[in-house]
């Protein structure tokens, strides 16, 4: 049974060392088989601020933690255009992973991580037909029945990103994404980007989505919050079942909340208490 400690939007050089040292901390505790970071390392990309990411994951993997990553766009640079347009991921590249679509077969699931950040775009995320395809080759290969893990920066849909209900935007090419994961049988989609902690099914979002539960992360270290306190997932996969627990700082550890449960059933994942129900109903 994997257990997936997945952590989002970092941004080093806007981040609180007490945080830092506390997700190490409660990372050595999990014992996690696999550490999922979904983009936005650094706040500007600046070198220093991706050498304090690249001691970050060191101190990760000096541990034992398996690391898989994938950029965000605040991982691109802003005001330095030439770099921006010329070589936007070459910091990345040199002290994060230089692999941008990293793929982590686990004994009980199968990770992608594929690449959203782009330079044309300041902060809002893409795919491309190319990435659409190698998602379509990677998890067509994955033995049936294996649980199969997709992780982006960006959310693939429109979700809030305040209190007010105002919705971000969805991934450009938002289609071709879902008609990829539909199609292979994607399992878990799992971003960050929003500041926002949530889970939710995908066909309630999209019709055409598929199955996939979907499972966003708020901000672990940065100290740039968005109307809810700095929080990670913590992801159990155990074939057809998946627990999900949010670890929410209080100001002096990170604080598990209570599992969210869920149950694949006739194709779709219901929450433990709906799945019971419906395996109790008469005939």
């Amino acid at each position: 049974m994997p257990r997936i400690l997945h952590l989002s939007d970092l941004h080093f050089g806007a981040h609180d060392p007490r945080l830092v040292a506390a997700v190490e901390a409660e990372a050595d505790a999990a014992r996690a088989d696999l550490v999922v970071i979904s983009g936005d390392f650094t706040q500007r990309a600046r070198t220093e601020q991706f050498e304090e990411a690249c001691e970050f994951l060191s101190r990760l993997r000096d541990a034992g933690h398996e690391v898989l990553a994938v950029p965000g766009n605040h991982d691109v640079p802003l005001y330095d255009v030439l770099r921006r347009f010329l070589s936007p991921l070459t910091r990345y590249k040199r002290f994060i992973d230089d692999t941008l679509c990293p793929f982590h077969q686990l004994d009980g699931a199968a990770v992608l991580g594929i690449n959203t950040a782009r330079s044309l775009t300041f902060k809002d995320g893409r795919i491309n037909r190319e990435q659409v395809d190698f998602i379509t080759e990677t998890f067509s290969k994955v033995a049936p029945g294996m649980p199969r893990i997709l992780v982006t920066h960006h959310p693939l849909f429109a979700l809030p990103v305040n209190d007010g209900g105002e919705l971000g935007e969805a991934i450009g090419r938002q289609e071709l994404a879902l008609d990829a994961i539909a199609e292979v049988g994607v399992d878990l989609l799992l971003a960050g980007h929003n500041h926002r902690a949530s889970t939710h099914h995908a066909r309630d979002l999209v019709v055409r989505a598929g199955h996939a539960l979907v499972v966003q992360a708020g901000t672990a270290t940065s100290v740039r919050l968005r109307e809810e306190e700095q929080s990670f997932n913590l992801i159990d996969v155990d074939g057809d079942t998946v627990s999900i627990s949010l670890l929410t700082w209080t100001g002096e550890r990170y604080e598990p909340g209570v599992p969210a449960q869920f149950r694949k059933q006739d194709g779709s994942w219901l929450q433990s208490s709906q799945a019971q129900a419906d395996a109790d109903a008469p005939a």
